[in-house]
């Protein structure tokens, strides 16, 4: 039997032990297990109390099943749950016992769940992903943007501009099939060129109002530069409102990078307190100053610590590549200087002096940095990359109809195609494996 056909089970719920644990079961042997271990099939949609028995009849656990059969189900197949106690040595033996039932009655691999909501129609692959990133979703920001994705809103724009480009596609070709007929072509492309554009300019605009809200699920990233001993990492412990770093007043102290992860109203932002940029023979040093350089480069804002004590306070130009650069006036309290100089810039890391305007900075900055926040629906880079590829399928188009209406015919079927691609309903079985792999398990 096709792996596909078999029927599954996984662990839905919390690693154990917990008070209770959800175990799912689908494919075509779901009600054989259940009547098995039930004794009998219960209503469908109904919680219903059992005692569950092995092949032996002996207990399992006093538990509570539900029956979806397909298609009215999570998956489009037959489903069973079991809600049992969270002990180990219960999920030990329920696992055992449907394991004893059958042998197309097996584990179920990462992801394979919501592959078969997929396959089945029960989701399309932008709600799937967003199942997928609401489950990793750490701030809220991203919880709320994985649930309009799941919720389908990319999704059902996507269908809409798909059927749309289909009507322009079905307007050109008529034009070439009726090529004969004088003005009857003109009078067909016309309003699909029409059309055309006004797509690609809706899309544009989607695309141009998002921001980076696919870096949404990986987080805005701040790396802390300066020279040594300006208190870089009594800033990083500051933000974190912990130890993270150590902090001691010998230049050096930092070796390597150290990261910690802040939810900043909402956005998840990665803040990196870097090893102190100076020139030095320590080779252990070196290579911190090396890294510190590096990961300075790829971050997305980098913020400058000076103590006015290295005179010139401007960062080196190859601290930073395309990322900006705050320079951040550190120690105030101890130079007896004014909070000015800017909101934010100014600060006392050790006091507390200024933290809370730098704060409000940064979280200013992931909100542009991000976009429209609640209104996106862009949620991944395959997404904009597909989304891209549509425009210019749509832009060619009216550029190449004068060419001939068979090029510019072509140029719909496209984006329709990359649209569809979007969608997961043509030509994505190389990318089906790497989504769903980075699914947990009962997924």
């Amino acid at each position: 039997m096709h792996p596909r056909e078999q029927t599954i089970f996984a662990l839905s719920s919390g690693r154990p032990p917990t008070a209770i644990a959800i175990v799912r079961v689908s494919g075509p042997l779901a009600g054989p297990a259940l009547e098995s271990l039930v004794g009998r099939t219960p209503a469908a949609r109904q919680a219903t109390r059992a005692l569950l028995r092995d092949a032996g009849r002996q207990p399992i656990d006093d538990a509570v099943v539900l029956w979806f059969p397909a298609p009215a189900s999570a998956t489009g197949e037959d489903v069973a749950e079991f809600h049992v106690h969270g002990g180990r040595a219960v999920l030990a033996s329920l696992f055992a016992a449907l394991s004893a039932l059958d042998a197309d009655l097996r584990p179920a691999e990462a992801g394979e769940f919501t592959r078969r909501a997929f396959e089945n129609g029960k989701l399309d692959l932008t709600e799937a992903e967003g199942l997928d990133d609401l489950i990793h979703a750490d701030t809220d920001r991203q919880r709320r943007q994985a649930l309009r994705q799941l919720k389908g809103l990319l999704g059902d724009r996507a269908r809409d501009w798909r059927a749309q480009i289909i009507e322009a596609s079905a307007l050109i070709e008529a034009g070439i099939d009726f090529s004969d007929e004088g003005d009857v072509p003109a009078e067909l492309i016309a309003p699909a060129l029409a059309k055309v554009a006004r797509l690609a300019d809706e899309i544009e605009d989607v695309l141009a109002a998002q921001g980076r809200s696919e870096r949404l699920r990986d987080g805005l990233v701040v790396a802390i530069a300066g020279p040594p001993n300006v208190g870089k990492s009594t800033l990083i412990n500051a933000l974190a409102r912990r130890d993270v770093a150590i902090v001691s007043p010998h230049a050096g102290t930092t070796r390597d990078v150290i990261e910690v992860q802040l939810d900043l109203d909402g956005y998840p932002v990665t803040v990196i307190d870097t090893a102190g940029i100076r020139e030095t023979d320590d080779p252990v040093e070196q290579e911190g100053v090396r890294r510190a350089r590096t990961r300075a480069a790829d971050a997305d804002l980098v913020l400058w610590l000076d103590d006015g004590s290295h005179g010139d306070a401007s960062a080196p130009s190859d601290v930073a590549n395309a990322a900006p650069v705050w320079i951040v006036r550190n120690k105030i309290d101890l130079a007896g200087q004014e909070e000015g100089g800017g909101p934010g810039l100014a600060i006392s890391a050790l006091r507390g002096g200024g933290l809370a305007d730098l704060t409000a900075s940064l979280v200013a900055f992931a909100r542009e940095f991000f976009g429209t926040g609640d209104q996106a629906v862009v949620g991944r880079v395959r997404h904009r990359m597909l989304l891209a590829q549509t425009v210019a399928s749509l832009r060619r188009c009216a550029e190449v109809v004068e060419q001939g209406e068979e090029l510019a015919a072509e140029e719909l079927r496209i984006a329709a195609h990359s649209l569809g691609r979007l969608l997961g309903r043509v030509d994505v079985e190389d990318i089906l494996d790497v989504i769903f792999r980075e699914f947990c398990v009962g997924k």
